[in-house]
């Protein structure tokens, strides 16, 4: 069964933030680092895998991001340094 991710990407350390959701983590990432789709990450340099969490459903994950989005930034911001406490870019890491 393939797992289904939410992810945040951010422009910087408590920069821009950018929440989504997708089957293909590893593409869709490398997708927003080059700027494939014109929109909001594209135009804000937001690139920055800094938090992300895996699913068995397509719909769970879709509920998952539309709660994200709906959260203050505080909370955010304290999700991710709660894993992340440096914002380091999980993609380096994403294939071992």
């Amino acid at each position: 069964m393939k797992p289904f991710f939410v992810y945040i990407l951010a422009s910087k350390r408590n920069g821009t933030l950018y929440t989504g959701s997708t089957d293909d983590l590893g593409r869709r990432v490398w997708e927003h680092k080059e700027k494939i789709r014109k929109g909001f990450t594209a135009k804000y340099d937001v690139g920055r895998l800094v938090w992300y969490e895996t699913h068995d459903t397509r719909e769970a994950a879709l509920l998952r991001e539309k709660q994200i989005k709906k959260w203050n930034r505080s909370w955010k911001l304290r999700m991710i340094e709660a894993i992340n406490p440096d914002w380091d870019d999980l993609y380096l890491s994403l294939n071992g």
